[in-house]
């Protein structure tokens, strides 16, 4: 299901490259299967971790069009952010033609005062028109928005084709609980918040009132599992699997070479056959690789599915 009532995992899906630099599209097919396998509800595409800035528009197209196709009815959500509304139209309108669940937006970091966030996300509607559901990017940590409680408010009563929160603010706790709270005060609508970082503050975001993740962790296995627990009201439980992987999720977490850290492990995991990025990407050193593998094996004393590489 994807719309306000939107629950579950999300991964953030990279994009699968060979060692050249060519979209992989076997790799891409299996990791598309591979998450309809282990649970998540949805998926999405082309976002910030996707390396979408450096795929052109008909790589972009051709990437969406295979996972949607090869997700058979699961839900895709696909980046399409762009420095301009044209190539944001565009991509939107091909992809929900192609099948897409619906888009999400990213701010540009140009964007400074309240106004000028708001009425950028109403000149984006207007562009890729108002019949296509979309999802806020609230990432500040990267894009350097700083999206209040109030704005983010505005901008869903604005546009009543936002469905969605990508709830990524760092710290943030308190943001979700003051937007659940203008719901139930009646002055927000309801819409699905789903939570980035890495998953890095999974466990006490669901305590908050969010409906799931939507980040890219090389375990997303256990960010579902957190969130059917949390939902279930188990939180030992949930805290406990957290708190297994907490330190790799840490590591993930590294500015600037967190995907190749991911990707790594994914080819390590056997989901893509090559753990490289289009340049410019930056790589890890023999070193790190190292210390990954020490923490894949302190994550499988309490996770067996960490032992479990090819």
């Amino acid at each position: 299901m994807f719309g306000i009532h939107a629950k579950g995992v999300y991964p953030i899906a990279p994009t699968p490259f060979t060692d050249d630099g060519e979209i992989d599209f076997a790799s891409t097919d299996r990791m598309v299967d591979w998450y309809r396998e282990i649970g998540a509800t949805g998926m999405t595409i082309l976002g910030i971790m996707g390396e979408a800035p450096k795929l052109d528009q008909a790589e972009a197209l051709a990437f969406a069009t295979r996972c949607i196709q090869r997700a058979q009815g699961l839900p895709v959500l696909v980046g399409v952010s762009a420095p301009g509304f044209a190539a944001m139209r565009s991509l939107a309108r091909a992809v929900m033609d192609a099948g897409a669940a619906g888009v999400m937006i990213a701010p540009p970091p140009s964007l400074r005062t309240d106004d000028q966030i708001v009425g950028y996300y109403a000149q984006a509607v207007e562009a890729i028109g108002t019949d296509i559901p979309f999802c806020i990017q609230d990432y500040p940590l990267t894009l350097t928005v700083v999206m209040t409680p109030k704005v983010i408010q505005r901008i869903i009563t604005d546009n009543p084709s936002c469905v969605m929160l990508k709830h990524e603010d760092w710290p943030g706790l308190e943001k979700i609980s003051t937007l659940r709270r203008f719901e139930q005060e009646g002055t927000l609508r309801r819409v699905s918040i789903l939570t980035g970082n890495g998953g890095l503050f999974l466990d006490f975001e669901m305590e908050r009132g969010v409906d799931g993740a939507m980040t890219g962790y090389a375990f997303p296995e256990m960010l579902v599992d957190v969130v059917r627990l949390s939902a279930a009201g188990e939180r030992d439980a949930a805290h406990d699997m957290f708190d297994a992987h907490l330190p790799l999720v840490r590591y993930e977490q590294q500015p600037g070479i967190g995907l190749a850290v991911r990707k790594y492990i994914l080819k390590r995991r056997g989901v893509l056959a090559s753990d490289a990025q289009r340049k410019p990407g930056a790589g890890i050193s023999a070193t790190a690789k190292g210390e990954i593998e020490y923490l894949l094996s302190r994550v499988a004393r309490r996770d067996p599915r960490a032992g479990k590489l090819s």
